[in-house]
C-alpha cells in the first residue's frame, strides 16, 4: 500500500492524540472548585447520616476525575490545585452540620481528613493524571528563582564590604 500526498499540501505532522472532551458541559475553574466541593459535601454529610465512610471518599476521587475531564482548558490550574481544599471544605462545612458541639466538630474534622488522607492523594493524583493528558503543564518558577539568585548576588559580602557592614 503506498501513501500519496495532493500535490501543493505539506504533510502534517501529527503529535501525540489530546483527551478532549466532546460533550457540550464544560466548566470553567470556578465551576470546577464549585462543583468538586458540592460532591464532597454531600458525599460526607450522607456518609455522616448513614455511617458508610466509604461513599464519602469514592464520591470524592469520582468526583476529581469528573471535575477534570469536564473542565475547559484554560481552568485546568485551578482544577488541579482545588481537590485538597475542596475536601476540607467540604469535612468542616458537613462537620459543623452534624456535630453535637465545636469540640465534637473539630475532632470529627481531624478524624476525618486522618482517614480520608489515601483518598485525597488517589484523587488529587487522578486530577493531575487527566490534566496531563489533557495537555496541562505546570509552569516553574524560574523568573522567581533567578530574581533571588540575582538579589544574593547584590547583597552577598565581599572581601571589604563586609567591614562596612558592622
Amino acid at each position: 500500500m503506498t501513501q500519496t500526498r495532493a500535490p501543493g499540501r505539506k504533510a502534517r505532522v501529527q503529535g501525540p492524540p489530546r483527551l478532549t472532551r466532546s460533550g457540550s458541559i464544560t466548566l470553567t475553574g470556578r465551576g470546577a472548585a464549585v462543583a468538586l466541593f458540592a460532591a464532597c459535601f454531600l458525599g460526607l454529610l450522607i456518609a455522616a447520616w448513614t455511617g458508610w465512610d466509604l461513599l464519602a471518599d469514592a464520591t470524592f476521587v469520582m468526583a476529581c476525575g469528573l471535575v477534570a475531564c469536564y473542565t475547559r482548558a484554560s481552568g485546568l490550574r485551578s482544577g488541579v490545585v482545588c481537590p485538597p481544599l475542596a475536601f476540607l471544605a467540604g469535612s468542616v462545612l458537613a462537620q459543623l452540620i452534624t456535630a453535637a458541639d465545636a469540640f465534637a466538630a473539630a475532632i470529627g474534622i481531624l478524624v476525618t481528613l486522618g482517614t480520608a488522607a489515601p483518598w485525597l492523594f488517589t484523587g488529587t493524583a487522578l486530577t493531575m493524571a487527566i490534566a496531563l493528558g489533557r495537555g496541562w503543564r505546570p509552569e516553574l518558577a524560574t523568573g522567581m528563582l533567578a530574581n533571588l539568585r540575582a538579589a544574593l548576588r547584590v547583597n552577598r559580602p565581599r572581601g571589604d564590604r563586609w567591614v562596612d557592614r558592622r
